[in-house]
């Protein structure tokens, strides 16, 4: 497999590429994230993975690497959730996520020469009914402040899941196995 560029700085993307055993080298995109309103949602999570691929292909000399980037935004209905700005901004997100079903897009897109591929993922996630005092301990931890809607599955987060329905990993912001197919496929 050609060597690859992780075009993000999620700490969460890089461990699941180490864990994974795939040769890679990380480069934070610094791409515009604005724009999507009114996109449904796989095409929002497309388009905002593929401005961060083409934001790194653009400042790197073309060596023949695949970039891969992603997105991963969180939907409850048609509301988009993403990284919250503060704890207010947290417990809004926790609380009305709170006992209802929502649904988390990971957006990928790999750049190799003149090949453009993208795609989208999503999972369904089933949140237990939580209360305010919970939510409030849960953000004091720091966890929710860097993670789309607020919570890491795969950390205290965790807790509040009573079932999902799809791929695991992209709730952690990569669906490992259709990287690896699309990877494969070049």
């Amino acid at each position: 497999m050609k060597h690859i560029v992780l075009a993000s700085a999620s700490p969460r993307r890089r461990k699941l590429l180490e864990d994974f055993g795939f040769d890679f080298e990380s480069v934070a995109s610094r791409a515009d994230e604005g724009g999507t309103e009114g996109l449904p949602p796989a095409e929002a999570v497309k388009e905002l993975s593929l401005r961060k691929a083409l934001w790194v292909k653009e400042r790197r000399e073309d060596d023949g690497s695949v970039i891969l980037a992603a997105d991963t935004l969180v939907y409850l209905g048609s509301a988009p959730f993403g990284k919250p700005k503060d704890g207010e901004d947290a417990f809004r997100m926790l609380s009305a996520l709170s006992g209802t079903c929502h649904e988390v897009y990971t957006g990928i897109a790999i750049l190799c020469g003149d090949t453009r591929i993208s795609h989208a993922e999503c999972t369904r996630v089933f949140f237990r009914p939580l209360d305010s005092e919970e939510i409030r301990a849960y953000i004091k931890t720091g966890e929710p402040m860097d993670k789309a809607g607020a919570y890491g599955i795969q950390e205290r987060g965790g807790l509040f899941v009573s079932r999902i329905e799809g791929d695991y990993y992209n709730v952690l912001g990569l669906p490992i196995c259709k990287t690896y197919e699309l990877l494969r496929g070049l």
